[in-house]
C-alpha cells in the first residue's frame, strides 16, 4: 500500500470484549484478518460503558457485575479494499454492529521507517499492535 491519502472508508466494528472466535478474542481475529488482507491498519479501542441490541448496559464501574465491555475495531483504507473485507465480517460477527463512514486521510505514516506506508504492516492506522487502546494513527 502506498500513499493512503485523500478519500477513504472507515470501518468500525463494535463487539463485546468477551466475544470469541475459536477460543481467540473476536477483536484480535478481526485485526489479524485485516492484516492478512493487506488493509492499511487496524486499531482496537476498549470502551468503559455501553449497550447494544440486547439493551443490557455493560460497564467498568467498580460495583457492577458486568465486565463484557464494548470493544471497537477501527480500520481505515480505500473504499474498495474495505468493502472487499466485509464478507469476512459476515462470517465472524454474530452479535455486534458494523458501521462504514466516509472519511479523508490527511496523513498516513509509520514510525521510524523511511519507507513508511509502503506495505501491509508498515505502520499507519493501528501501527503498534492490536492491544486495547492502541489507537495509534486512526483519526477522523
Amino acid at each position: 500500500m502506498t500513499g493512503l491519502t485523500g478519500p477513504a472508508l472507515r470501518l468500525t466494528v463494535l463487539v463485546g470484549e468477551n466475544d470469541r472466535w475459536h477460543h481467540r478474542p473476536l477483536y484480535s481475529e478481526i485485526v489479524h484478518r485485516a492484516r492478512a488482507a493487506g488493509l492499511a491498519g487496524a486499531s482496537v479501542f476498549r470502551g468503559i460503558e455501553g449497550f447494544g441490541a440486547s439493551s443490557l448496559v455493560h460497564t467498568a464501574r467498580l460495583l457492577s457485575m458486568s465486565e463484557d465491555l464494548p470493544v471497537a475495531v477501527v480500520i481505515v483504507d480505500a473504499e474498495e479494499r474495505v468493502r472487499a473485507f466485509l464478507p469476512q465480517l459476515d462470517e465472524l460477527v454474530a452479535e455486534g454492529l458494523v458501521v462504514l463512514d466516509p472519511c479523508e486521510v490527511i496523513r498516513y505514516a509509520g514510525r521510524g521507517r523511511s519507507d513508511a506506508g509502503t506495505g501491509p504492516g508498515a505502520g499507519g492506522p493501528g501501527a503498534g499492535g492490536s492491544g486495547a487502546g492502541s489507537g495509534t494513527g486512526v483519526a477522523g
